[in-house]
């Protein structure tokens, strides 16, 4: 090393360490797109520092918190029991059986975790988002998966939570609370069915179901995401439904989620270049 190289070394300036968050939306079956980006990802060398996640974004947030890759993922998706499963979904059903299957990968508490995470849930009293980062993992994450009238709320020190996505759909905002410098988002829902494109028996069915909900969504339940992320991905799967537990569907999902990231990995790195340029 030459002498000018070596003062370059001991006095030059430090390139900057980017903290890169990723809030994961919520969306059930859906959340097949969430391990199609991460594939995506990982195959681009983009790591990411702090993670968070409403519903299935949590799930699948959790399992990367804890050092899962996109294929340990697909395998635990390849895992579930579908007949048990369905068996156990009915209007207001009790989430223990998740819980007990989350703990055969997420055991323990937050804490075990080899990043910052945090999960967003709804309070059953106020109808507001909290952040939840400590205690039980699997019994957190079941809470923020709740969604009446599938399942009753998950009580947690003496109060009753429900699915993150009433409130922070993609809490990309709680990335930024955790300390994440540039935040990658995943909206599931983004390519919704339109109320006003639904039958009127699909409206009246839907007005049914909301009378009883013991929870409402918010207005701003995802603008709040959009606010504070710095890329949205919008996976285009207004072709299937939260409920779309199929191989083939499954498949299709995580194709799509693996193709949007993939599209946009270009614009992750101008954005991270660009903060990098910034802090210098």
């Amino acid at each position: 090393m030459g002498f000018l190289s070596l003062l370059r070394s001991l006095f030059g300036k430090k390139k900057p360490n980017i903290k890169l968050g990723l809030a994961l939306g919520s969306g059930g079956a859906k959340g097949m797109a969430h391990l199609g980006a991460l594939k995506a990802f990982e195959e681009a060398g983009l790591s990411f520092a702090v993670v968070t996640g409403a519903s299935i974004g949590g799930i699948v947030g959790a399992l990367y918190a804890k050092g899962y890759s996109s294929a340990d993922m697909v395998g635990i998706v390849e895992n579930v029991n579908r007949r048990e499963f369905s068996r156990n979904l009915k209007p207001f059903s009790d989430m223990s059986y998740i819980e007990s299957f989350l703990e055969n990968y997420l055991e323990g508490d937050f804490s075990s975790l080899t990043l910052p995470f945090a999960v967003s849930v709804t309070d059953g009293e106020s109808n507001l988002s909290k952040m939840l980062r400590e205690g039980k993992l699997a019994r957190a994450l079941t809470a923020s998966a709740a969604i009446p009238p599938f399942f009753r709320g998950v009580e947690i020190g003496g109060k009753k939570y429900y699915d993150g996505a009433f409130s922070d759909a993609i809490p990309a905002d709680y990335c930024k609370q955790l300390g994440a410098d540039l935040v990658v988002g995943i909206d599931l829902s983004a390519y919704n069915r339109p109320e006003e494109e639904k039958s009127a028996f699909q409206r009246l069915l839907g007005s049914a179901i909301t009378a009883m909900m013991p929870v409402r969504y918010l207005e701003n339940a995802k603008t709040r995401g959009y606010a504070a992320a710095d890329v949205m991905l919008r996976p285009n799967l207004g072709g299937y439904r939260a409920t779309d537990v199929g191989r083939v569907s499954m498949d299709e999902m995580y194709e799509i989620g693996y193709e949007t990231a993939k599209a946009q990995i270009a614009e992750i790195r101008d954005k991270i270049a660009a903060w990098e340029k910034e802090k210098r």
